[in-house]
């Protein structure tokens, strides 16, 4: 990697692993200057817009030239307060705004930064494999190593990190988790797997993150679990949300870190040095749709729910593996073998753009354990998924010869188009 560099970076810089998504990027907007309809299936990036009390609380805000000012780093003190309060009615979670609440620029931010608050060279964290690549890219920023674990169902995946964190030395110092999980889209069943994981923190002595992005994104009934609802989380650890998802806030980047207050505290120190906290305006708007756009929510996860269900139907009936999720705004589909084609998902999601003209992310991404399978984000209407997976058979399956209509018919597989 550092035959790219011309100039003398540091060696933070040159440790970071290479980021796939970056040619994939330079490709989908190359072919957009060409104007080439892109359908970007890549990206968790809402195109559904933020609830109108939100907009217009925002618009009247940023009419008052007092929020034209600095903001405060931690957030402003009603915004804390009001992010109290929200956990006090879904969770039973009671939180001190003062100690145990920090706003953040978006969870993407705020967990880099608690990452360079605890982590140093010569500090481990365990990750799941497949990842959210911020998730790996934070420990090593912060100069610090990471152990990926597999991930598997609750009772295995934890089998598996006690083994890591009770054998290996030194000892992990920060264990990081994501449910409803990105990429996959995997859920936990209840507040048992946490305190599974809380008692494993107290005895092995090590420090729990729970990023909760979609927390809120669950369909079918399902409700996901806070990390902060089990017995004595606060002591072990934090939780990170975001308003991106649940209030399609996505650009407006507001989120926050909750639970245990040294850490709080740690974040609050760096963000001191780095940020003079949101632009006001958002914040105030963020009060808001805390406090009225529940409603809104729930239409957003039903909306994704639908988009779930085209995709996943689509999708099976090209072959691929998938499960239907219950959380987060993303399909976890396995790639049938014969579209492969001996290629890696990489090649594959490279091989859709040029020839689909459908960009999805690559398993690889997001670790070893994502290879042979693709993300699919929910974010376009129906129409534009069914357009999508449409295009996508059609590259996939040209040039693949189909069998014949007596062979089909002798072994009981001819399906109707």
């Amino acid at each position: 990697m550092s035959d790219q560099w011309n100039i003398d970076v540091s060696q933070r810089i040159r440790r970071l692993p290479p980021y796939l998504f970056a040619r994939l990027n330079k490709l989908k907007y190359d072919k957009r200057r060409q104007n080439v309809d892109i359908i970007d299936l890549g990206m968790g990036n809402p195109l559904d817009p933020a609830p109108d009390i939100v907009i217009e609380k925002l618009c009247e805000a940023a009419h008052d030239p007092r929020n034209h000012r600095y903001s405060v780093s931690s957030g402003l003190f009603n915004l804390r307060r009001d992010v109290s309060q929200l956990y006090e009615r879904l969770y039973n979670v009671s939180l001190d705004p003062e100690t145990e609440v920090i706003a953040t620029i978006g969870s993407k931010e705020g967990f880099s930064h608690m990452c360079l608050a605890l982590m140093g060279p010569g500090d481990t964290a365990v990750v799941g494999d497949p990842y959210f690549p911020i998730h790996v890219y934070s420990v090593a920023l912060a100069g610090a190593n990471v152990i990926n674990v597999t991930l598997g169902n609750d009772e295995a995946f934890l089998e598996r990190v006690s083994h890591v964190v009770e054998h290996l030395y030194p000892k992990p110092k920060l264990l990081i988790l994501n449910y409803p999980h990105n990429p996959t889209a995997m859920t936990v069943d209840g507040v048992s797997f946490f305190e599974e994981v809380v008692d494993l923190a107290r005895r092995e002595g090590i420090l729990v993150i729970h990023d909760f992005a979609y927390g809120r994104t669950c369909f079918d009934g399902y409700g996901a679990p806070s990390f902060l609802q089990a017995r004595g989380a606060k002591d072990v650890g934090v939780e990170f949300i975001t308003m991106s998802k649940p209030y399609n806030m996505a650009g407006w980047r507001l989120g926050f870190c909750l639970g245990n207050r040294e850490m709080i505290r740690a974040l609050a120190t760096i963000k001191g040095y780095y940020d003079y906290g949101i632009f006001s305006p958002i914040q105030i708007a963020g009060i808001i749709a805390m406090r009225h756009c529940e409603p809104d929510v729930a239409r957003q996860a039903e909306l994704y729910a639908s988009r779930r269900d085209v995709v996943v139907d689509a999708l099976r009936r090209m072959d691929w593996q998938v499960e239907s999720p219950r959380g987060s705004m993303f399909v976890w589909a396995k790639v049938a073998q014969k579209h492969l084609a001996g290629e890696g998902t990489i090649d594959l999601s490279l091989r859709l753009l040029d020839e689909a003209e459908v960009v999805v992310a690559p398993g690889r991404a997001f670790g070893e354990n994502g290879e042979g399978f693709v993300r699919v984000a929910l974010v376009e209407n129906e129409q534009r998924l069914r357009q999508a997976v449409r295009q996508m058979d059609r590259a996939l399956n040209k040039g693949i010869k189909a069998p014949s209509a007596k062979k089909a018919k002798s072994k009981g597989t001819q399906r109707p188009s």
